[in-house]
């Protein structure tokens, strides 16, 4: 299995935990010190179970990610009140320990999916003591009510003895470096909570820290708020609830924390959705993200799952959520099972690196398999794994030069033939078929060009070299017009890293070169220094 985690196999008592780094503008991710990014993958929902996770390290070889993303679940963890059972969340710490893997853990509390399924069995019992949510009609929904403080006490607790485990089994070798809080959170079912206690505070005055966050006058949430009232006040419900959950377990143990969302318009844009019918109301959505803000500073990201139906809604997606006060983390996406629109998914990863993003993760590597059920190879999982293949070798100096502002990716689409990468005084032109073609060395185009998901990242070494990484695409470096000298190559070297060393493996040269830099499946990884005549 091939990493980039150098130190990994190594004890480490580094004193200083995963974090957050921000300048310029840019975040990344630090791990012992240095920039890292997770190449990830999502189990299932019911996978996060020491036995089932055994059968998925196979898988997660075959796709030679990094960091793996695994639910823990409060009805396992707490299967009576004040009883807790470490065992699971132990075994999972230790078992991605011992295949060299990096953790990054979601916790399934109040919500999961919009819903309260998760929950242990004596809340779900007691709707007294912890209340559901009540529609407008004043039926009872499976949701927790994020009014109640009940629920919030509850949650805590438990959440508060997770970080706790964590500083215990895993504070100075930081296998885990960061956590979910919930999944999706929101509520299906209804706009907000109409209970009598929630109606109190929909009826009292918003309160001051977000009406100046917002910039807006002082009255009751009908007032400020007009139509969007019922949806602004559960989302500052749903985020100071959970902000509450964060800001507690971080006094344990202070990893990164975020929550994923349950995109507010996911297959197309512009169309109607309504809040609690077609998404959970009161999620970090994004017409929700400066409430959230408001709301939850103990979370750092609030991240998108983003399953669309193309890469214009992809790219939609992605600015939406990447803001100066938010790093674009994609943990969760389309890949590993069928989604309309979904072919050619191995180009996403290519796409959110030149957004910007600090890590990714496709869902369900359960099911994920080179080889189909026909006996077949399955072209769009083999992308995937191709992607994590070329880029976890260098992906801890692909997090440092990304930080660095140094990165630039292109990434084919039908109907796209040539991307043009500009870096001052030198461009990189990016082809994809037909403009590109085989060449003397490639024999033929890749089976996987037929998907048109040939993708590039090129990022800038210095004044005039580049690392260039890249599968079924070519690139031919030239200097930015208009210029009067001519461009050349003075080397071109295949390698990889070993830690901060470039091992080069050979020389390009010939027909490697002489029509471009040609990158066909399963890709390669080059260094190039650039001359002029």
């Amino acid at each position: 299995m091939v990493l980039a985690l150098s130190a990994f196999g190594q004890a480490t008592h580094a004193a200083e935990l995963p974090r957050l780094a921000h300048e310029n503008g840019r975040y990344t991710l630090m791990v012992d010190g240095r920039p890292y990014f997770p190449l990830g993958a999502q189990v299932g929902n019911s996978s996060g179970w020491p036995e089932q996770l055994k059968n998925l390290w196979p898988k997660a070889e075959a796709l030679h990610l990094n960091t793996l993303e695994v639910p823990v679940y409060w009805e396992q963890m707490e299967p009576r009140e004040g009883v807790f059972d470490d065992t699971v969340v132990e075994d999972v710490v230790q078992q991605a320990r011992a295949h060299h893997v990096r953790l990054v853990l979601s916790w399934f509390g109040t919500w999961k999916n919009g819903k309260m399924h998760y929950v242990p069995d004596w809340v779900k019992q007691d709707t007294q003591r912890f209340p559901r949510m009540l529609t407008r009609s004043g039926q009872k929904i499976d949701v927790l009510s994020a009014n109640s403080d009940a629920n919030l006490n509850a949650d805590r607790k438990a959440f508060v003895h997770l970080m706790g485990v964590l500083k215990r089994v895993d504070g100075d070798q930081h296998t885990v470096i960061m956590v979910q809080v919930e999944n999706e959170s929101g509520a299906l079912g209804s706009v907000r909570d109409f209970s009598p206690a929630a109606q109190k505070q929909f009826e009292s005055a918003v309160p001051e820290a977000l009406v100046k966050a917002l910039g807006k006058r002082s009255g009751t949430w009908k007032q400020v708020f007009g139509d969007d009232a019922d949806e602004t006040f559960q989302a500052w419900s749903v985020a100071h609830y959970i902000n509450q959950i964060a800001a507690a377990g971080k006094q344990e143990m202070p990893l990164p924390m975020y929550v994923n969302n349950w995109l507010k318009s996911p297959r197309g844009y512009p169309v109607l959705t309504i809040p609690g019918e077609d998404y959970p109301s009161g999620g970090p959505t994004s017409n929700m993200l400066a409430v959230w803000k408001a709301a939850a500073p103990a979370i750092d990201i609030l991240a998108p799952d983003i399953y669309v139906p193309n890469t214009e809604r992809y790219r939609d997606v992605m600015q939406q959520f990447k803001r100066p006060d938010n790093p674009l983390f994609i943990p969760e996406t389309q890949g590993f099972g069928h989604f309309p629109g979904s072919q050619g998914a191995a180009r996403n990863l290519f796409l959110a690196i030149g957004a910007g993003t600090i890590g990714f993760a496709p869902f369900g590597i359960d099911n994920f398999a080179l080889v189909g059920a026909d006996g077949k190879p399955d072209y769009e999982q083999v992308g995937l794994a191709q992607n994590y293949e070329l880029l976890a070798p260098i992906a801890e100096e692909l997090a440092a030069l990304q930080f660095a502002g140094k990165v630039k990716t292109a990434a084919e689409e039908p109907g796209l033939e040539q991307i043009e990468l500009t870096f001052g005084q030198w461009s990189a032109l990016v082809s994809f078929p037909p403009e590109y073609t085989a060449s003397a060395d490639t024999g033929g185009l890749s089976p996987t060009a037929a998907l048109h998901m040939g993708r590039v990242m090129v990022a800038q070494l210095g004044p005039d070299e580049f690392l260039v990484a890249g599968i079924d695409a070519r690139v031919n470096f030239r200097l930015t017009p208009p210029a009067a000298a001519q461009a050349q190559l003075l080397t071109v070297e295949q390698g990889t890293y070993d830690g901060p060393t470039w091992k080069r493996t050979r020389l390009w040269n010939g027909d490697e070169t002489d029509a471009g830099l040609n990158f066909k499946a399963p890709g390669s990884v080059v260094r190039v220094k650039l001359g002029t005549y």
